[in-house]
């Protein structure tokens, strides 16, 4: 495997990493305290070809491979995991799913103005019943015609409350549970279609998580989204791109919080010395950079197999499965290393903490990467 990144890949990281630390950085401790959305960073990632970065160039996308794409996110979650997640969601669950199944004419209509960032997207699949177990969605669509009545909730929907298209899942025959999903392509202003309830949450509380609810919504045949039946194809397949990003998420996150700790450790006294001298520090610290070395690996490696076309489901899991867990740890070791400033939230490696935890849950809980991985490897 060559680690070496390319002219193009090198060229992305820096012009990433640029707009971050200038732009996002600043900023991300007071979208976190307010819970505030940066739309004006968004509307500047689309002009950088960041919101269609993996889309390819005939409809108006940047046309990138998948490790340029982890590469991006990585350095925009080191100065927001809000920001960079807002990213992931354009790429991986909206654009990615219209380009793989839509229609020249849907590709058209929608993508294009996703990959350029002109539209806004979200990606509805959970439910207040249905998490992990997609087979008992209640969300329903029938068919009236030439067009869909669709009534029902989603729960937990990032970017829902003002995405201009939602990529929706919903029963379009129940009796075969998994098999009788179909997705959809929603345009914001349908009718029956609102937003309910915006969660106030823990961390990446620079994100919009809300409700969405569907109230006799009718919507053209033309907007389902691949054949009737499809849609839990269509999810998984989106989902474990997603879970790349996720990874890449949690790398990001880790590292800031890792940086912050070990520059935090150069500068702090305790008994007349710094406390990177003491070997209970230096040791936390070495293993934080190296189970984040092995978890940048682990996207990496799974960024590649995606990129080569083969079915990447495992990679995806195990990738997002140990990133995660790997923020989560780093970031309680970030905190533990500042002592009583970790606790603080004018220390970035507080909010670090919070955001961490997400990683582990959303895209698929780390247990459901678990029985993913079982299942290839047992198989």
């Amino acid at each position: 495997m060559d680690l070496t990144f390319t002219e193009e890949q090198e060229m992305m990281r820096k012009m990433v990493r640029d707009f971050a630390q200038k732009e996002v950085a600043p900023i991300a401790a007071e979208i976190d305290e307010k819970g505030e959305v940066p739309f004006d960073n968004i509307k500047k990632m689309g002009q950088l070809g960041l919101l269609g970065l993996t889309v390819s160039e005939k409809y108006g996308g940047g046309g990138a491979d998948a490790i340029s794409y982890v590469i991006a996110i990585e350095e925009l979650a080191k100065a927001c995991a809000s920001t960079a997640i807002f990213m992931a969601v354009q790429n991986s669950l909206v654009c990615g799913g219209i380009e793989k199944f839509g229609t020249e004419e849907q590709k058209e209509k929608f993508l294009k103005p996703l990959a350029r960032g002109d539209k806004l997207g979200a990606f509805a699949l959970t439910e207040p019943g249905a998490g992990c177990d997609v087979s008992v969605l209640q969300t329903v669509a029938v068919r009236d015609g030439d067009a869909y009545v669709i009534y029902g909730s989603k729960r937990f929907i990032t970017n829902g409350g003002f995405a201009d298209i939602v990529i929706l899942f919903a029963m379009t025959d129940k009796a075969q549970r998994h098999r009788g999903i179909s997705a959809f392509i929603l345009e914001k202003g349908s009718k029956g279609f609102s937003v309910g309830k915006e969660e106030n949450k823990m961390g990446i509380r620079g994100t919009n998580t809300s409700e969405l609810i569907f109230d006799d919504v009718r919507l053209p045949a033309a907007n389902r989204l691949g054949d009737e039946g499809q849609g839990f194809k269509i999810a998984m397949i989106a989902l474990d791109a997603g879970r790349v990003g996720v990874a890449a998420q949690a790398v990001g996150i880790a590292q800031a919080a890792y940086d912050a700790a070990l520059k935090y450790s150069k500068e702090r006294m305790q008994f007349g010395k710094l406390i990177c001298t003491f070997q209970a520090i230096q040791w936390m610290l070495a293993d934080m950079a190296t189970r984040i070395e092995a978890a940048r690996l682990l996207t990496w490696n799974a960024a590649l197999k995606k990129e080569s076309g083969e079915r990447f489901s495992k990679e995806a899991a195990m990738a997002k499965l140990f990133a995660s867990e790997t923020a989560v740890w780093v970031t309680n070791r970030a905190v533990q290393i500042h002592g009583g400033y970790g606790y603080m939230k004018e220390y970035s490696v507080e909010r670090n903490y919070r955001d961490a935890k997400i990683t582990e849950i959303y895209e698929g809980t780390n247990e459901v990467q678990r029985m993913v991985i079982a299942a290839s490897i047992l198989r």
